[in-house]
């Protein structure tokens, strides 16, 4: 097998060879795992990462034993809320050097509905982006495009990491041994990701409508007066 090939497919579906790796590096695994969900949250160009699965398949291994549930959900904690304001930063700089070099693929008034939306729903938008894979990558690096205040989204960040930690590990901690929500742990991430998707078009939906409405509504206040 090409080694290039062999650590690509050993990066994405870490989560399946977690066992055999806490084997061979013991303590080094922890630090292992942060490096995943660090890159997985902060980096905008690798949203393939493990990430749910991780959780869960790291929470089930300790709860075999294999694993400490106490450092486990300190270093997932740290990683998440680490990595998404990494991410911040980056789509905050790189927002300006965009407004600055004027792309012709990348309007100005794009940029300052995105700057609009995160105003209003940036920190709901956050905390649901975490159930979400992929989303979950480049919502962070969209708020620092948008210029949502960092510490609103500091607050939101860690109040998100919180709960996809949580929810995840603790589920594997205390449910990953029973074969039957092992088996079927595809179809339950589905339904999360299914119902967290519903949540953000409902927001989206209420943005469009909002700008929409936004121009009638200033001109009847002008009527009025």
């Amino acid at each position: 097998m090409d080694p290039f090939f062999y650590i690509f497919n050993l990066i994405i579906h870490f989560d399946k060879y977690l066992p055999g790796i806490i084997e061979t590096y013991g303590l080094w695994t922890y630090l292992i795992l942060f490096v995943i969900i660090f890159c997985e949250t902060g980096l905008v160009v690798m949203p393939y990462l493990p990430g749910d699965s991780l959780l869960f398949v790291a929470g089930a291994m300790a709860g075999s034993g294999y694993l400490n549930l106490e450092i486990l959900l300190i270093s997932f904690f740290f990683a998440a809320v680490i990595g998404d304001s990494v991410n911040y930063w980056i789509g905050n700089t790189a927002g300006m050097k965009v407004l600055e070099k004027n792309y012709s693929l990348i309007r100005r008034d794009h940029l300052e509905k995105t700057q609009e939306y995160f105003t209003r729903y940036g920190g709901i938008t956050i905390v649901i982006a975490r159930f979400i894979p992929f989303i979950r990558t480049f919502a962070p690096f969209l708020a620092g495009v948008g210029k949502m205040n960092y510490r609103w989204f500091l607050t939101y960040n860690v109040i998100g990491a919180t709960l996809w930690i949580l929810g995840f590990t603790l589920a594997g901690y205390f449910f990953g041994g029973i074969p039957i929500v092992r088996e079927n742990f595809n179809y339950i991430i589905y339904a999360i990701i299914a119902l967290s998707l519903f949540a953000v078009i409902s927001i989206v939906i209420g943005v469009f409508r909002t700008v929409r409405a936004s121009p009638v509504e200033s001109k009847n206040e002008e009527k009025k007066e």
